[in-house]
């Protein structure tokens, strides 16, 4: 079995770039909010949204931009979910339209095998510009390791919040949404409503008959 996460939001329980702009005021905070709910919402052509988020917090230090990134707060649950998937043997992916800064931690802290992100661009080092590979069709970036994996459609869950992360929906034929926007709650399998990922660990239970926690 697979399992696919969404990062912000989901196994991170924040938003990076607004919670960088804080570091440039509150006017600057509102103006990120602003494009990034817009974006989540998919409101908005997301990957100039991202691209006009970063652009306007260019300047900002490698060394805060670092150590924001490692101090984000890890979704609540979200370690006693992944021990739980990784005892049963699943593998477990993340794919992000946040960046490297911030998913790399995810390998060790909640053992996932496969992370795909965007890239930060600094120069100097200061942060000036964004290489996206991960679009707003996250799933094209999931299907090459889908297939080198031998998954298919039933071995698949998925765990999202946002309007971007829609088209992974196609890849899986149980998606939960968590906490998430109207058009994903209106299309997931399952909803979950409480920040807490360890509450998808008896619902799972339930959908596999998985009757004990493996040792």
């Amino acid at each position: 079995m697979l399992v696919i996460f969404d990062v912000e939001g989901v196994l991170l329980n924040a938003e990076y770039l607004p919670v960088l702009a804080k570091l440039l005021g509150p006017k600057k905070e509102e103006e990120i909010w602003d494009i990034t709910n817009k974006g989540i919402r998919g409101e908005i052509n997301w990957e100039e949204g991202l691209k006009e988020r970063v652009h306007a917090l260019r300047g900002i230090e490698y060394s805060q931009a670092y150590r924001i990134a490692q101090n984000l707060e890890i979704m609540p649950g979200a370690r006693e979910l992944c021990s739980f998937l990784k005892g049963l043997g699943w593998k477990l992916v993340a794919v992000s339209g946040g960046f490297n800064i911030i998913t790399d931690r995810l390998h060790t802290e909640l053992q996932i095998d496969k992370i795909f992100s965007n890239d930060l661009i600094f120069r100097n080092g200061k942060l000036d510009d964004v290489h996206i590979r991960v679009t707003s069709d996250k799933s094209a970036s999931v299907k090459k390791y889908i297939e080198e994996n031998g998954f298919v459609r039933d071995e698949i869950i998925v765990v999202v919040d946002g309007a971007n992360d829609l088209k992974l929906f196609d890849l899986s034929a149980f998606t939960v949404g968590f906490c998430p926007v109207e058009v994903i709650r209106d299309k997931a399998n399952i909803v979950i409503e409480e920040k807490d990922l360890s509450s998808l660990i008896p619902i799972i239970k339930e959908k596999f008959g998985i009757k004990v926690n493996p040792p």
